[in-house]
């Protein structure tokens, strides 16, 4: 699981990360930190696009941290706890 908060200061750009992470399947948790539940392969692609694509086009004032934790080790209180849990309807 990856969170991946940011700070991009250019609106064309940060539209356009934040597009980059919902079509990898990532849950918005709050207005610039997102949650991507996804296999290693899709998660490392995801890392190696933002490094390639968007690390050259930030600015000095500009950040991304990407924080790396798997749902075991990850603690959550709230709504986020019930993101994790299966919902069976019959």
């Amino acid at each position: 699981m990856l969170v991946i908060s940011y700070d991009i200061s250019d609106d064309k750009l940060r539209a356009k990360f934040a597009k980059t992470l919902v079509k990898q399947g990532a849950i918005r948790l709050q207005y610039s930190v997102y949650e991507v539940n996804n296999t290693k392969r899709v998660l490392d692609n995801l890392k190696i696009r933002l490094e390639k694509f968007y690390g050259p086009r930030l600015k000095g004032c500009d950040s991304v941290f990407i924080f790396e934790t798997d749902t075991k080790n990850a603690i959550k209180y709230g709504n986020a706890i019930h993101r994790d849990q299966d919902i069976v309807f019959f």
